[in-house]
């Protein structure tokens, strides 16, 4: 049965999908939460300038992933 069973490719898939399929979602819910969690604003409803500026770095890097992926597949990298 091994013959027919690539384990690489199959390793390879599996971590990309746990990466993709769990990080990115997570990373865009720790992007909210240092938004809108609790603690994030102070008396006046402000947020602190390191708390914004974290949860926008989280959005882009989502943002990101999800245009390289768009690009790759647009290219052809199928």
């Amino acid at each position: 049965m091994n013959q027919f069973v690539e384990w690489d490719a199959l390793a390879n898939i599996l971590i990309f999908g746990i990466l993709v399929g769990a990080g990115l979602p997570t990373l865009f819910a720790f992007g909210v939460r240092l938004l809108a969690g609790p603690g994030a604003a102070d008396a006046q409803g402000h947020v602190s300038r390191g708390r914004t500026v974290g949860a926008f770095v989280c959005f882009g890097l989502v943002v990101l992933a999800i245009a390289g992926a768009v690009a790759y597949i647009a290219a052809g990298g199928h």
